[in-house]
């Protein structure tokens, strides 16, 4: 009996081993096969070294960014700063998540279901049991409620359209999450108006410190979580506290939200806004991925300062601005960027404020504006010194302690000085202002296979 155990075992192992279709060779674990799409928005900036910092005459005298030659990596860049239309994208899924949240939370404290109506609608998806797959009733059994609340992990129900127009609210309990729980109080509105509280519109998300983690010797991976929730409407009180005795309103009244601006750089986004907004972007593409059964594509994330000087080059060698230099005027007698020419003359360029993200021409990488407009938030933190201890390859002046962030590209209302590729500016990380934007960038891993 145990000869013939022993037999069926080997022939077992025999078949399986036959089976597999590799000789018994190593042919490495089969994965999925890769084929990226080319980010939308965006242009590849190819891998290359290139001599950062001041070739050119530093008139500030501020010896912060002495010459250095440093190699950067493939990324994929936006071809334009993210503009108002973009960021509003963030701030309406914000906006549809806080909304489904409050309603859920209310019908389930009452134990209203769908199969009840009104608020009953928009219950947790879990509140039918009798849909739950094994998978889900388990999490739901075990692992709901795990975080601040007991509703942390309940999935919300994206099936049913919300209702904005009240006359149309399904019930009264709709409407008391509507009207007293995500609009302004009713003394707070004016001309009749009572517009969405967005003190109300928080993105909650969490990442791994994987540098901290790398470089600890003790410690689990819990300790190198972190988790961040802030408020993400842009503050457009910019257009009026940055400017005394200037009459600014129609830009903090409109500027944002108006259809006008829709292709405008959106400002008023502090340095942590602009990396939330990075998470949701990339939480928001591979949530798509997911339902089209695709793999995850990896993080958007702010450039680093190098990559930004790097692509702001477009591949010239030691220029002084995108377009190569060392003029602002064009041969034909046109101004090559937005920002103060003329000793203060905002008009001269055509432009007063800001103007559309794809305004004058792009740089030999097909980027637009990488010279004014708005300077434009990166990842790397600000040292004058930086330069003389960063890495000569990928460098990042990283320090999450330095609050001071390297903001780059010059702006509207900056003189051609800020506009040079290699000129250095700061600004803090929890500061907004008219005059600041960003763009993403994101890790490059590959062509899409056009064959498949």
């Amino acid at each position: 009996m145990k000869k013939l155990l022993l037999s069926s075992i080997a022939f077992v192992f025999l078949l399986s081993s036959c089976g597999s279709g590799t000789k018994g060779e190593l042919v490495g674990a089969k994965g999925k096969k890769w084929y990226p799409e080319k980010p939308y928005g965006m242009e590849l900036i190819p891998r290359g070294a290139f001599i950062m910092g001041k070739s050119e005459e530093d008139q500030a005298k501020l010896m912060n960014a002495p010459t250095k030659t440093v190699t950067v990596r493939s990324f994929y860049m936006d071809d334009t700063e993210i503009t108002n239309s973009e960021y509003r994208q963030f701030v309406e899924w914000v906006k549809d998540s806080i909304t489904r949240t409050k309603l859920a939370v209310l019908a389930d404290e009452l134990s209203i279901g769908p199969e009840e109506g009104g608020i009953g609608d928009y219950a947790f998806k879990d509140a039918d049991t009798t849909k739950l797959s094994a998978y889900d009733k388990y999490m739901l059994e075990n692992y709901v409620g795990m975080g601040d609340n007991f509703y942390e992990g309940r999935a919300l129900n994206k099936d049913q359209e919300l209702i904005w127009d009240i006359s149309e609210y399904p019930d009264e309990y709709y409407t008391e999450i509507m009207v007293d729980s995500l609009y302004i109080p009713e003394e707070e509105s004016y001309n009749g108006q009572r517009t969405f509280d967005v003190t109300k519109l928080k993105y909650k998300y969490s990442w791994m410190d994987i540098e901290a983690a790398a470089r600890a010797k003790t410690g689990s991976r819990k300790d190198f979580i972190r988790q961040e929730e802030l408020e993400i409407y842009p503050d457009t009180t910019v257009w009026i506290r940055d400017f005394e005795y200037s009459y600014n309103e129609p830009m903090h009244n409109d500027y944002f939200w108006h259809d006008a601006y829709s292709d405008y750089p959106v400002v008023g986004v502090s340095w942590a806004q602009a990396r939330a907004f990075c998470n949701w972007r990339t939480k928001f593409k591979n949530d798509d991925q997911k339902s089209r059964g695709k793999q995850f594509v990896n993080q958007f994330r702010l450039p680093t300062e190098a990559e930004w000087e790097y692509a702001a080059r477009g591949g010239i060698e030691s220029g002084t601005y995108p377009w190569g230099g060392p003029y602002v005027i064009s041969d034909t007698g046109c101004f090559m960027a937005n920002f103060k020419p003329q000793r203060g003359d905002y008009a001269a360029d055509e432009a007063l404020y800001t103007v559309e993200a794809k305004s004058y021409e792009p740089n030999d990488f097909n980027l637009y504006n990488m010279a004014g407009n708005v300077s434009e938030w990166t990842n790397s933190s600000y040292d004058p010194a930086s330069y003389d201890y960063v890495s000569t390859m990928n460098p990042n002046g990283g320090d999450r302690a330095n609050e001071r962030k390297v903001i780059r590209g010059g702006s509207w209302k900056d003189v051609a000085y800020f506009l040079q590729v290699s000129t250095r500016d700061y600004e803090y990380a929890d500061s907004a202002r008219s005059y600041i934007g960003f763009r993403t960038v994101q890790d490059y891993m590959g062509e899409e296979d056009s064959t498949q």
